[in-house]
């Protein structure tokens, strides 16, 4: 009887033994087939066939899907496996359907021409005054280059902005002409030359012996009609560089410039875009060759 009892437990421990034996396929395609002998929160340890074990532990992470549900049968494994199982489509939350609520846009302007959107705009206003402003102070320079009156040039650069100034900078520079001396010796030969003589004239004029040199006129370089550079100072007026000679002693010189006037004794000094000057009244006076207008040489009085 004793026998027959030990078989019979036998057989139910084989029975039980086979009805535990699992196939459990990894994500990678590999699958093992055993017995579960310990799970975890890890994974779960798997006896093969001939009391053999896996070599490590076999992560919840690395079971397939269908191994993972078949598992789930298992209540005690249940709680382990059931985490890793990813829900069905069927299962999944519906997506919240997303609402585009109406907003209140800015109304934009309409597109206005160039001018008329710097009249609607206080920064547009500040700048057409200031571009007006250049156009008047462009005028007074342009007058001042061209010799021209500033009054006319001003005038016409208010009503017309910019062609006003254009203008007068394409006309030709206004030259002031060099004054002449009047000779009234009339030539010898011409007719009506005795008329214009009174008889003491021409007394003097027979009895006379010595005919008196003529006295060197004066001579003006104006900006326009020459170039105020280093080299036609140095060239032009090397007599008053450095110490008085040649012209520097049968003439004196004037130079002008949009605010002076000064009376030149000598040049101390020629720069590329400046000249040192000796005045009579403000002593040693530096000028930019640019700002120079005018230079004039005037004879020196016996």
């Amino acid at each position: 009887m004793r026998k027959i009892l030990f078989l019979f437990s036998l057989m139910l421990v084989v029975a039980s033994g086979a009805m535990a034996a699992e196939t459990l396929t990894l994500t990678d395609g590999a699958s093992f087939t055993g017995e579960i002998t310990k799970t975890d929160d890890n994974g779960l340890i798997l006896r093969l066939p001939g009391d053999t074990y896996a070599a490590t532990n076999l992560l919840w992470s690395r079971l397939s899907q269908a191994s993972l549900k078949q598992l789930v049968a298992n209540p005690k494994i249940k709680p382990y496996a059931e985490v890793f199982i990813e829900p069905d489509a069927s299962q999944r939350p519906a997506k919240p359907e997303i609402q585009i609520n109406p907003v209140t846009r800015l109304t934009r302007p309409e597109n206005p021409s160039l001018f008329g959107g710097l009249l609607g705009s206080p920064l547009g206003l500040f700048i057409l005054l200031v571009v007006y402003a250049a156009n008047l102070y462009a005028a007074v320079q342009v007058a001042i280059v061209r010799a021209r009156p500033p009054a006319q040039v001003v005038g016409l650069s208010a009503v017309l902005p910019i062609i006003g100034p254009a203008v007068f900078l394409a006309l030709p520079i206004k030259v002031a002409p060099a004054p002449v001396e009047n000779d009234f010796a009339a030539p010898a030969g011409t007719a009506g030359a005795a008329a214009q003589r009174s008889p003491e004239e021409i007394q003097i004029v027979e009895a006379s012996w010595h005919k008196e040199e003529k006295k060197p006129e004066p001579q003006i370089f104006a900006r326009g009609k020459f170039t105020f550079n280093k080299r036609f100072v140095e060239t032009k007026f090397a007599g008053f560089v450095g110490a008085p000679k040649g012209d520097a002693l049968k003439f004196s010189m004037e130079v002008k410039t949009a605010t002076q006037h000064l009376v030149v004794e000598h040049i101390l000094q020629v720069a590329a875009t400046d000249v040192m000057l000796e005045t009579a009244a403000a002593g040693q006076v530096t000028v930019a060759l640019n700002d120079i207008l005018e230079i004039k040489l005037i004879p020196k009085t016996a």
